[in-house]
């Protein structure tokens, strides 16, 4: 027996959901037999239906039994389903296109800016950190070896000039101090006898002259006086190269008159400072024995007055760099501040690893704010001012590799514009393309005016 298609009858020409429904149901009937459906009945449903699709589903169950009759309702249930999601999608979406229409709610929520002209520096971006400052610092060493005794300043102290660091224990301490005893009884005897010679000389002198004394005696007693002379002269040399070589050894001149007046020899010697700074490092310990020909630094005092910025500045960038230029320095460390210096130098080599080179400045440090080693952000100006197009920083929306902004055309109507970024400086984004002077933007809330585009 030879089966008919079922068909949906001439009356269903509309769009109307039961005439789609029909069309899903006929569809799923007229299936070649044996193929079957992907669609299974998962569950018993009631649908109301007219008179005509009564009749359909009538002929549908003889042609392909109940199974069929259950796929062809799920197949055009779901069709039915899709098609009134997507007409009421459309019917809500606020979006036309690259444009967003605003309520007046909205309006109040969002800040509307307009573009203006604004003179962004060329610079180059750098990292470095804060160090002290080479030219006012200086390394302590000991002039002789020894045994340190005690340690008198501790790291943090500020110190002046001539105030004692450490003291130390040596036997080379001894012989200038004994030198210098022996040359100060050298001169006084030499002044003794000097007194003397004038005496006899003067004595003779008169002899001479009252025909009481010879001549050759006269002149015995002159080349006496004249030997006590070069001998006293060359005492007081002696004297002075003691007392020098007792200044080299640490001795202050307040030290040396008293070792000259008392005469007492000490083996203990204070090692002072040789500038005015605070005491950064300190590298011996109470009894250690130290020596003065390996030249390592004892102590190091820095003047903490300036401070030394170093930034890493990449190897094809130092093209740009000159000395003198301008450089912005900001320190993680102290939020908000932005320091203000020039480049004082630019080292001559390139660090090996990281292809970097130093580049060097020099700023004020009277609070003592900046300390050495802490990470500084630079920014330095390599070419003159160029004004362009500017808008803050939160107007721009990033979407990977491109930016956009939402350009106000009307009251409360924004169109989506793809722009070309520049540098980004002081919160204001610059413009290279897509922009004009005058033109207003959404500012604050920008974010969620391409969110209301997105929906």
């Amino acid at each position: 027996m030879r089966q008919r298609n079922v068909g949906i009858g001439r009356h269903c020409g509309d769009a109307t959901s039961e005439c789609a429904f029909s069309r899903w149901v006929a569809l799923v009937c007229n299936a070649p037999k044996g193929q079957g459906t992907l669609i299974h009945s998962t569950g018993a449903s009631t649908v109301r239906v007219g008179h005509s699709t009564r009749a359909l589903l009538a002929r549908c169950a003889a042609r392909v039994g109940p199974l069929g009759v259950a796929a062809a309702l799920l197949v055009a249930l779901l069709h039915i389903s899709l098609v009134a999601s997507a007409e009421v999608a459309a019917q809500r979406s606020p979006k036309k296109g690259d444009i967003v229409r605003v309520t007046d709610d909205q309006m109040h929520q969002l800040g509307v800016m307009k573009v203006e002209l604004y003179p962004f520096r060329v610079q180059k971006l750098a990292i470095g950190q804060i160090a002290y400052n080479e030219d006012t610092s200086t390394a302590v060493l000991t002039p002789f070896p020894g045994r340190v005794t005690r340690l008198i300043a501790k790291v943090g102290d500020t110190v002046n000039r001539g105030d004692p660091l450490f003291e130390i224990d040596s036997p080379e301490v001894v012989q200038p101090q004994n030198d210098f005893i022996a040359a100060l009884s050298a001169m006084n005897k030499a002044r003794s006898q000097l007194d003397l010679a004038r005496i006899v000389e003067k004595r003779f002198k008169d002899l001479y002259e009252g025909k009481a004394a010879a001549l050759k005696e006269y002149q015995q007693a002159q080349g006496q006086l004249v030997g006590a002379q070069n001998d006293m002269r060359s005492a007081e040399m002696s004297l002075e190269a003691a007392r020098v070589r007792l200044g080299i050894v640490g001795f202050t001149d307040d030290e040396v008159a008293a070792l000259k007046e008392k005469g007492a020899v000490r083996r203990a010697t204070p090692i002072p400072a040789p500038i005015d700074g605070t005491v950064i490092a300190r590298k011996i310990g109470p009894g250690q024995y130290v020596r003065n020909d390996t030249g390592d630094a004892l102590y190091i005092v820095a003047d903490l007055s300036t401070m030394w910025l170093k930034a890493q500045v990449p190897e094809n960038e130092i093209p740009f760099i000159r000395v003198g230029q301008e450089v912005e320095v900001r320190v993680s460390a102290l939020p908000g501040r932005v320091l203000k210096a020039r480049v004082t130098a630019i080292n001559a080599a390139t660090d090996a690893a990281t292809r970097r080179l130093v580049v060097r400045s020099e700023i004020p440090n009277p609070d003592g704010a900046l300390k050495s080693e802490m990470f500084v952000s630079f920014k330095i100006a390599t070419g003159a001012d160029e004004s362009s197009p500017a808008v803050p920083v939160h107007a721009v929306i990033r979407e990977g590799d491109h930016a956009v902004v939402w350009v106000e055309e009307e009251p409360m109507l924004f169109r989506r514009r793809q722009v070309t970024l520049g540098m980004e400086q002081e919160g204001r984004m610059q413009i290279r393309e897509g922009l004009k002077v005058g033109e207003l933007v959404a500012g604050r809330g920008a974010i969620f005016v391409d969110n209301e585009w997105r929906q």
